[in-house]
Order: C-alpha cells, then structure tokens, then sequence
C-alpha cells in the first residue's frame, strides 16, 4: 500500500507540473516548494505511537544484551509519557518489573531514557501473598502483603530495618495508590539475592515490596530515587483494561 501511494503521489506530481492558468493557453511551472503539498498526508504524516516505540525498543536493543519484552517496553512506554506529559518526572529512568516471569529470573530492567542504555537487570521479588515463584495475585488492600501493579513515581529515600529504602508512589486509583501508608518500598533483602535462590529453588518473598539484591540496593536506589518512573507489570486483565496509564485515551 505505502508503495502505491508513493507511485500515486510520483503520478499525480508530474501530472500537476503543468497546469493551465484559467483563460490563458501558456503553461505554469509550480514552484519546487509546493510539490511537497502533492503527496499523500499518510507520507507526509508523523510515525505513529506504536511505530516510534519500536524503533525505540531496537535503538534500545542494538546498545543492551538484555531486554524487558516487547509487551512490558510498550506499556511501560505508553506509561512513562504520560508521566512525563504530566509534568511528574525529573529523572529520566524507567524502571519496567515484569511480573510475568519467574522469580529465578532476573525480571527487573532499569532503562535510561536519555542515553538508551540499560543501566541494571536484576532480580526482584514479589509479596508473599502474590504467589510462590510465579506472582499471580495482586492487591492495594493494606495488610494484603501482596503486591501491586502499575505505574509509580519515585520519590526520597529512608533508612529502616532494611537498611536504605525508597519511597514509590502509586499513581493508579484502584491498583497501587495506597502504596506509601502500606510502606511498599524498594529495598535490599538477603532474600532476594542469586544465594537464596540457589538454596531454595527460587526467591524469598516480601510484604509487597520490590525487593532488590542487597549487594546492590543502595546503587539502585541512588540511580531511580528523585522522581524516576517505576512500572510493575503482569499480564492481568482487570489492570490491562482499567489502567489510565495504559489507556489513556480514556481518561
């Protein structure tokens, strides 16, 4: 189709070069800067949504060894703009935790936006309630210790008993809102470290936080802390389909 518009658009310009004035028998020479004007609006047009984030993906691709998928990168894409558009971001990460994965995996990606490199890929696990080593059930209910889904902002860092932690603040109603008054932090855990996970078969579990490597949980934290983009992401349907972040055309 776009080759055919092309071959139109070729047609319908050399056709139009000569035009004849009205009640005149010479001919007009349209000026080269209006040729332009002839071709189809679809060649003409801007790339659409879903075309830029692939070229961003493969951009991404050609600098990293490693990837988040297709799926989590175009969610958590559409999410990140919007957090931008909405003036929420000032440290340009996007940190994508796909939930989809086994917990033997190393399922989270931090992704710097403005030099397109991966900046970490790790383990991280998911509350005891959300399942053993694949997660499966999420909640924003206080006391639920599982975890929840969706887009957060980062925000500033504390010392408790995990040692440094970061303070995430959900931005979904219904999903992750609650999570500051739950304490649904980033933080490091012996739990969460590939000796654990050697041991046990798979990862310990949290209350509901992402819970990082504690040999490096303060470089991690330090990289997303200040208003950086976090996105948990999982095939849910309930989610996928409410989610403004993921549909913001609905809002």
């Amino acid at each position: 189709m776009r080759n055919k518009l092309i071959l139109i658009a070729v047609f319908l310009t050399i056709a139009l070069i000569f035009t004849t004035r009205a009640g005149s028998n010479r001919s007009e020479i349209i000026p080269t800067e209006n040729i332009a004007a002839l071709v189809p609006e679809a060649e003409t047009a801007k790339e659409t949504g879903e075309e830029s984030t692939e070229q961003l993906y493969k951009m991404f691709s050609m600098n990293n060894a490693t990837m988040p998928s297709l799926v989590s990168f175009t969610n958590g894409i559409t999410g990140y703009n919007k957090l931008v558009a909405e003036g929420k971001i000032e440290n340009e990460i996007l940190t994508i935790v796909d939930f989809t994965l086994p917990s033997t995996e190393k399922r989270m990606w931090i992704l710097d936006m403005k030099d397109h490199k991966v900046l970490f890929n790790s383990l991280v696990a998911h509350g005891k309630n959300t399942g053993l080593d694949m997660a499966t059930d999420f909640s924003n209910t206080e006391s639920s210790f599982q975890s929840s889904l969706g887009f957060y902002v980062t925000a500033e860092t504390y010392y408790g008993k995990n040692g440094l932690s970061l303070f995430i603040d959900g931005q979904e109603e219904g999903f992750n809102s609650n999570a500051r008054q739950r304490y649904v932090v980033v933080h490091g855990a012996d739990y969460a470290t590939p000796a654990f996970m050697k041991k046990n078969g798979r990862l310990g579990r949290s209350l509901g936080c992402p819970a990082v490597p504690t040999e490096i949980s303060k470089e991690v934290i330090n990289t997303i802390k200040g208003k950086s983009a976090l996105f948990i992401y999982h095939t849910n349907e309930e989610y996928a389909k409410k989610s403004t972040y993921l549909n913001p055309a609905t809002v």
